[in-house]
């Protein structure tokens, strides 16, 4: 029952190197946080949720929001908090996107900002250097890590993603770096056509997302920055069965309203009795699947001890906590305070401690 997203062991080992690299105690970091170098050298896949635990920590001591992405200096605590409350009442993904951009120009130690241009059918989101920088974005990543070039690109889509509560599908992502060894898991971070020693880094997607609301508000926003960045770091699976693309729309945030069957066949350019048929071979339906995925969003939730049961029911989309603690027995046998005495949740913490 715990939450089981991962993300590729070099994403620590890169988080530790640059701790290494500015003179941190790594290993007492680690020990802080019940780890070790034992338990990342070696291993091929790192849980996300503590990945997000160490990543709140080591900006902590590190006094930089943006350690380990690009920045270009130390972006003070606090700035990504209010980046998200001066976007997060925008009409539409569009003015997001430009507002987050503005708020980078004027935004105390970075050097870089999400550029965004649209035209026509597709949209690019860039990686540039913000005017006062006084540079060009090549020679400030002239000398980068690809990691953290990489680990940036990849936090702004899915914070994208979930300003809007779905996944954005892109048609490719650019990198202006050689390949690298690892290519392959490029194609799995992003889902995408992936394309090495291009003029830009950036993402490009179908421009009507653009449009889409953003379906967050302050007390939403709230409950996110409890436990950002582990939102921004989970890797998505490679999978390419229906089921998994299904599961991809549906997404996280279920503090809105799902996608009804019409809007993901369609979104899937195919009819809804196509959808069930395919499902149906795949001894699954869409009703099964939205079940599953609301259970799974509910265990992550509750399995976070710093977000209170009436957190996890504003995520989950629930006005009344009585009406989620419903659904939680439901799909459990449990009611929430129940799950949180059991053997299973306390386990857990142990193992987070």
């Amino acid at each position: 029952m715990k939450n089981k997203k991962t993300v590729p062991a070099n994403y620590v080992r890169h988080l530790i190197s640059q701790a290494e690299s500015q003179g941190y105690d790594v290993e007492g970091l680690l020990q802080e946080e019940g780890l070790s170098l034992s338990d990342i050298n070696g291993q091929g896949e790192f849980s996300a949720e503590k990945l997000g635990v160490l990543y709140q920590r080591m900006m902590y001591i590190a006094q930089d929001e943006y350690f380990g992405m690009l920045g270009g200096g130390k972006v003070p605590n606090g700035t990504f908090r209010m980046m998200c409350y001066s976007i997060i009442h925008a009409k539409s993904l569009e003015k997001a996107i430009y507002r987050a951009s503005a708020f980078h120009e004027i935004c105390r130690g970075s050097n870089v900002k999400p550029l965004l241009v649209r035209k026509g059918r597709y949209a690019k989101v860039s990686i540039a250097t913000t005017d006062a920088s006084g540079m060009d974005i090549d020679e400030l990543l002239r000398d980068e890590n690809p990691a953290r070039i990489r680990t940036s690109l990849s936090m702004w889509h899915n914070f994208v993603c979930w300003m809007i509560g779905t996944r954005v599908d892109l048609k490719a992502v650019y990198f202006a770096y050689p390949e690298p060894e690892d290519h392959e898991h490029y194609r799995r971070l992003f889902q995408s056509e992936v394309r090495f020693s291009q003029h830009d880094n950036a993402f490009v997607f179908p421009s009507y997302y653009l449009d889409y609301p953003l379906v967050h508000n302050d007390e939403s926003l709230r409950v996110f920055l409890k436990t950002a960045p582990y939102q921004l770091i989970a890797t998505v699976s490679d999978d390419s069965s229906l089921k998994s693309q299904v599961v991809a729309l549906l997404g996280n945030d279920f503090s809105r309203e799902a996608p009804s069957a019409e809007e993901v066949s369609s979104r899937l350019n195919m009819s809804v009795s196509t959808l069930r048929r395919r499902l149906l071979e795949e001894e699954t339906s869409y009703q099964k699947i939205k079940d599953e995925c609301r259970k799974k969003a509910a265990l992550g939730y509750i399995n976070s001890p710093q977000l209170s049961i009436n957190d996890v029911a504003s995520l989950m989309g629930f006005d009344e906590p009585s009406a989620f603690f419903r659904s939680f027995k439901k799909w459990t046998g449990m009611t929430p305070g129940e799950y949180r005495r059991s053997d299973t949740y306390q386990e857990l913490l142990r193992q987070v401690d």
